[in-house]
């Protein structure tokens, strides 16, 4: 088993922490905060823009049973990326939309998929999603971990994350645990 790592923002880690969960070969997500300018940022201040750094999740990942290029197909559907520094509600920098890569095979696949889907799928409006090299990754308080599994009943997660896993049972089928 090759345990491969990435890390993703597309709007609140709980969403997407929510998604990719669900996908076979993904071994552990974790929720926290990268790309930012101080050393282990709190909630509160990452979530008030202060700070620099995008809410995101550290995905671990089994490459034999899913590809990076399928788990960032993933990313790009069940997101707008399109919008800048913003996901539906969640609106500044925090929320914007990122990959940050690990290897340079990492920032070719993520490049090369965008150029594909800017000119086959969103060709009125590109996507504005960042590429830029993994920085550290500060994981989230505890209460932000597995929150989506913990809450499910929380309104948040019935509005905003409960049509994103109907979206993926029918569109990745094939890609769940």
């Amino acid at each position: 088993m090759g345990l491969v790592k990435a890390t993703l923002a597309n709007g609140c880690f709980w969403c997407t922490e929510a998604v990719f969960q669900r996908l076979k070969g993904v071994v552990n997500v974790a929720s926290g905060f990268t790309g930012g300018s101080i050393k282990n940022p709190p909630y509160r201040e990452v979530v008030m823009g202060r700070t620099g750094h995008a809410e995101a999740i550290e995905i671990e990942f089994d490459d034999e049973q899913i590809s990076y290029q399928q788990i960032l197909e993933v990313f790009f559907s069940t997101h707008d990326p399109t919008t800048l520094n913003r996901q539906g509600y969640d609106v500044g920098t925090q929320y914007r939309s990122a990959i940050f890569y690990h290897s340079e095979k990492q920032k070719k696949t993520a490049e090369a998929l965008i150029a594909n889907l800017n000119e086959n799928i969103f060709t009125d409006q590109p996507i504005v999603t960042e590429v830029t090299p993994a920085s550290t990754f500060y994981i989230a308080e505890q209460d932000h971990q597995n929150f989506y599994n913990n809450n499910s009943e929380f309104r948040y997660c019935e509005i905003i994350i409960d049509p994103k896993l109907e979206y993926l049972k029918k569109q990745y089928k094939h890609l769940l645990k």
